[in-house]
């Protein structure tokens, strides 16, 4: 585990610290080195030596300056929200460090020194690292550190180092840090986040495998300042808490980086995401003079060969670069050391788009992501930054071409300006000729189809690729495609493609619009005239006819149609039928458009009455049911004179009937049916006066053998009649008999019997 970490020495005095770790150097003499910091833990100290240890901190080994004791530094991060907690309320505060930040500050770490510098400029390396890099922190506040130098013996200020490159603002975890998104910080409380703040000097949050014991880090940061070589300054090298001891963090300096490290700035490799592009010229400065300094450039692979000893040298290959400067007149060497990879080249192709013009003006509307892939020769890794108008806008990045799906051009064959990027933002410029297309195509007849349902609305649909297309590509080289648009418009844009059966949503006439492309390139816009005729002629709903057994009919449409066609194979405006059937005749107009019509043969015959079912004897409830065969639809009647379409009459009188029935399709009538509707008179009148004098049953001579008993009220027999006898005159024995109520009992032959009674009256 111990490989795994940093290791810290704190038993190393402030004069060890500066004079053998920070400077010890020939370029600069330190001396009254000074320190002060946490008192209060015995044996400890909250600034020591600290050395990597073979893990991947950034420096070899050099000083720390910590708000808490410096051992503690000492990996892995462990996150505590009581950090710093232990330390002194007593460990007091430093005004420099106050003045020059404006906080409060606590806990404050120094070490301080004189030094003489042997060149006109010193630096040193350092990484800002705090517990503060957790929650919501820096959105709020951070803890204070400064590097503090003026000249020794004068009333100057002291000037910050520890800043922002080009900036003054001191480096911090508010001034540095990644975007804070919300979450809920410690004791559950919510909080909102904030933006990132110079996040490209964030070198990120640490985990539990980190090196050393802080949540997070800023990348390796230089301190840089002008001096007067021969005269003495006095440097201040201070941090502290700011208003509260909870969260340390530290500072990590680089040992020996004071007055001989020359920052050519940070590596550009592909590990780091940041390589040299393809063909960039990378100018190294030193940023001393020639006149103070003799200089030497070289890889380090290659330290025999000298590349330039001017104080600038401009790469355009790949490798490890270093710059060795020595201060003219000493033995004071200062040195540098970047490494350069360069990005592969992306590669790019001009292309040319062509575009339809509606209106020969050379001027229409581009869809200028058509040229994306093709730019960039299909590469997915390279990325489309965006068109530009200007070659200057595309390599400044500015002025974007807001809408490049329907961008109009300017001119024919303007040039506009691809911009392409690989995962490190190097870029290339491929150009993109906007040119209106030299082909054209001659319009198409209008294409006519039939209203071919059964709502003559001149709304039908097309088959595009079957009935168009065709005749749109006929004549032209293969490979092309053909796309459909309601509007001219649309076509030029590509916006709102049609389906390719289309039905058209203008009745009887309407134009749409043929995009004819070859690949992404435009071919032609054509004007499409699309025709629905209709053909609804009168009078051709389908129909039903009958047809008399052995008989023949016509079936006759309206003449003057361009051609007919019956289901028999009659080609004429009529056909002659024998036999029953489904036929059909299908006509059509000068257009070709069709019509059918439909036509049901019946078969229909005249009845055969076979027999009449009669209920009689039964006065008002008399009745008869025809009983028949046949095909056909029947009327009946009982006198030949009135019909019903019912074969059952009721309430029949009694009398003598030829049964007869009708069909109604005009086939004719049936055979006609004798039947007979018998009843018994319900009372006589044997009163000499020659009417009704006789109780007897009409027609009794067609109904089959019978026998009549005649009784009176009380059962007493009193006359027998058969189908010969000529009625009773009621007289028993010779005597007339009261008038009453008589029964009747009528016996039949074949066992059938009637009962009723009637009344004599007087």
């Amino acid at each position: 585990m111990n490989a795994q970490v940093i290791t810290i020495d704190d038993t190393k005095t402030p004069q060890q610290l500066i004079e053998d770790v920070l400077v010890n150097s020939s370029c600069a003499a330190a001396s009254n080195s000074t320190g002060k910091g946490d008192t209060f833990r015995p044996g400890k100290q909250s600034f020591a030596y600290f050395n990597r240890n073979g893990t991947s901190f950034p420096f070899e080994e050099g000083i720390i300056l910590a708000t808490s004791t410096a051992q503690n530094a000492s990996g892995h991060f462990v996150s505590n929200p009581n950090d710093g907690a232990d330390d002194s309320v007593l460990w007091g505060r430093d005004t420099d460090l106050d003045q020059t930040l404006g906080i409060n500050s606590i806990n404050t770490t120094v070490l301080e020194f004189d030094f003489i510098a042997n060149t006109n400029s010193l630096s040193f390396n350092y990484i800002f690292a705090s517990n503060e890099y957790q929650y919501n922190f820096p959105c709020t506040y951070s803890d204070g550190f400064a590097f503090l130098i003026k000249e020794e013996g004068t009333a100057d200020p002291y000037k910050n180092l520890a800043v922002i490159p080009n900036t003054n603002i001191p480096v911090s975890s508010v001034n540095i840090h990644p975007k804070i998104e919300p979450g809920v910080s410690v004791g559950g409380i919510s909080y909102q986040g904030c933006a990132a703040s110079n996040e490209s000097y964030f070198n990120g949050l640490n985990t539990n495998t980190s090196p050393i014991n802080f949540a997070g880090q800023t990348v390796v940061m230089t301190a840089y300042s002008t001096v007067t070589a021969g005269k003495k300054y006095h440097v201040k090298l201070v941090i502290g808490d700011a208003d509260v001891r909870y969260q340390t963090s530290a500072i990590f300096l680089e040992a020996g980086s004071f007055a001989s490290k020359i920052a050519l700035g940070e590596d550009r490799t592909i590990a780091n995401n940041n390589p040299a592009c393809f063909g960039e010229k990378i100018t190294l400065d030193s940023k001393l003079s020639s006149a103070d300094y003799t200089f030497k450039w070289y890889k380090k692979e290659n330290p025999a060969v000298n590349l330039s000893t001017a104080s600038t040298y401009d790469v355009t290959a790949a490798g490890n670069y270093v710059v060795e400067a020595t201060a003219i007149g000493t033995t004071c060497v200062l040195s540098g050391e970047i490494k350069i990879d360069y990005a592969p080249e992306i590669l790019s192709t001009n292309t040319t788009l062509l575009q339809c013009d509606d209106n020969t003006d050379g001027i229409s509307i581009f869809n200028l992501s058509k040229a994306n892939n093709i730019v960039k020769n299909n590469v997915t890794s390279i990325t489309n930054e965006g068109y530009y108008v200007t070659l200057a806008d595309a390599q400044t990045k500015t002025n974007k071409i807001t809408t490049p799906n329907n961008y109009t051009n300017t001119a024919n064959n303007q040039v506009v300006y691809a911009r392409l990027e690989n995962q490190f933002e190097c870029f290339k410029i491929a150009e993109v000729t906007l040119q209106i297309a030299a082909t054209s195509i001659a319009d198409p007849a209008p294409i006519s189809t039939c209203d071919g349902d059964e709502t003559q609305d001149g709304l039908y649909q097309f088959d595009l690729n079957a009935e168009v297309t065709p005749k749109i590509t006929a004549g032209l080289s293969s490979g092309l495609t053909v796309n459909y648009y309601l509007t001219a418009n649309d076509a030029l844009t590509e916006t709102n493609p049609q389906l390719n059966i289309f039905k058209n949503t203008t009745p009887n006439n309407q134009t749409i619009y043929a995009r004819v492309v070859n690949g992404p390139d435009c071919y032609d816009v054509v004007p499409v005239p699309l025709v629905v005729n209709t053909f609804d002629p009168p009078n051709f709903e389908n129909e039903s006819k009958f047809l008399c057994k052995n008989d023949q009919i016509p079936l006759t449409v309206a003449a003057g149609f361009s051609s007919y066609l019956w289901s028999n194979g009659e080609t004429s405006n009529s056909t002659i039928i024998s036999a029953p059937g489904d036929y059909s005749v299908t006509v059509k107009d000068a257009n070709g458009c069709e019509k059918t019509k439909n036509f049901k043969i019946i078969l229909s015959e005249p009845a055969a009455i076979t027999n009449a079912a009669v209920k009689d004897f039964s006065g008002n409830d008399n009745s008869v049911l025809i009983e028949y065969t046949g095909t056909g639809n029947y009327e009946f009647s009982l006198d030949g004179l009135t019909f019903q379409d019912n074969p059952l009459f009721t309430a029949v009188a009694t009398g003598t009937y030829n049964a007869i029935a009708r069909d109604k399709n005009g086939c004719g009538l049936s055979n006609s049916f004798l039947l007979y509707v018998l009843d018994y008179p319900r009372f006589f009148t044997p009163n000499g006066d020659s009417y009704n004098d006789l109780w007897v049953i009409e027609d009794s001579n067609v109904l089959p053998n019978y026998t009549i008993h005649i009784f009176d009220r009380y059962g007493k027999f009193l006359k027998e009649m058969n189908q010969n006898s000529p009625g009773w005159n009621g007289l028993f024995n010779g005597q007339q008999l009261p008038s009453d109520d008589y029964w009747f009992t009528l016996t039949f032959a074949d066992g059938r019997n009637v009962k009723g009674h009637f009344s004599l009256k007087r």
